[in-house]
């Protein structure tokens, strides 16, 4: 038991170095063991997956979606007001076709864990086969558990996104006004666009936009190029979110592994029955136990051999007299 302590407690102590606190002392040439800097590797790839979606999104047919929504929101009423439901259907939409990403990014996130918390592991029970099967198996469940924890609470955080669009950021509105003081130039380049040799008009915070395709639709320009603003602002601040919230509860999450979680799960799983009890831990490894079985027949044969020649040498003793 003294043991199996010193065993649970090494093994939490290297997590915590590696996991939390960035010490690589224990793993020094194994890349794949610094887990702080292939954390942030991950996240990074999942950031840039987000802002390459919302940089193609921005400009692929501009405003088409906008003008789209607008018109099937249209209703009798005063002119000039920004119907909700478009900008809500928009942003659904958005929501939805990046709703993979997050989900992936905390799979790849667990399954990377994984194979960390399954190394540690297996490094400071080498000595001990008796615990390297409930160890390992108490491992894969703790983490098959907080990875499924992760996809519901990633599952939330899409949902909450999809129902409400709201913020209290300051930036939103800062990006929306530095975006919407381009709206004349914009709707006065299109209009006189085959005056000018090129159908390319180019945004400040957006990029080179072609708006070839949007000239018929010269009475919904304003309105159209307000609602897309808007998006863009606040897709921004979505964006950062998605980020933000799940990076801070997988942090939450690592550290309730390494300092609750990991040390009850073993111990449950030793003491079910499935994992023997305490009695497990007196079990030898099925190699020491063939070893010791083939030196117990070695000396049984030893024995009966020294017998035997002991036999042999009474009557040799005897028959010489």
């Amino acid at each position: 038991m003294t043991a199996f302590m010193h065993i649970i407690g090494l093994s939490k102590e290297s997590l915590r170095k590696i996991l939390l606190r960035g010490e690589f002392d224990e793993y020094p040439d194994e890349k794949n063991m610094h887990c702080t800097a292939r954390l942030v590797d991950l996240l990074d790839s999942y950031s840039n997956d987000l802002q390459k979606f919302s940089e193609k999104e921005a400009t692929k047919d501009f405003l088409m979606d906008e003008i789209r929504e607008l018109q099937e929101a249209k209703w009798i009423g005063l002119p000039n007001f920004m119907p909700r439901t478009a900008f809500l259907s928009i942003h659904q939409r958005k929501v939805k076709a990046i709703a993979h990403m997050p989900i992936d990014f905390v799979r790849n996130v667990w399954e990377y864990l994984e194979t960390v918390v399954s190394s540690v592991l297996m490094r400071h029970c080498e000595s001990y086969y008796q615990l390297q099967v409930s160890t390992r198996r108490a491992g894969q469940s703790l983490i098959s558990k907080m990875k499924e924890s992760s996809i519901k609470h990633v599952l939330v955080v899409v949902e909450m996104e999809k129902l409400t669009d709201y913020t209290c950021n300051p930036e939103f509105i800062g990006e929306y006004k530095k975006l919407i003081l381009q709206q004349d130039g914009f709707v006065k380049a299109v209009l006189d666009h085959q005056n000018n040799q090129t159908s390319k008009v180019k945004l400040e915070g957006v990029g080179e936009i072609d708006v070839a395709h949007l000239k018929q639709y010269s009475s919904m320009l304003t309105q159209a190029f307000d609602l897309k603003v808007r998006m863009i602002a606040y897709w921004r601040i979505v964006q950062k979110r998605f980020i933000d919230s799940i990076a801070m509860h997988l942090m939450l999450s690592i550290h309730n592994l390494v300092n609750k979680d990991l040390e009850k799960e073993i111990v449950h799983d030793l003491m079910s029955p499935k994992g023997g009890g305490i009695e497990r831990l007196l079990e030898e490894s099925p190699s020491i136990a063939g070893k010791r079985d083939k030196l117990n027949r070695s000396v049984k044969v030893l024995r009966e051999s020294k017998e035997t020649v002991g036999n042999l040498m009474v009557r040799i003793g005897t028959y010489g007299d």
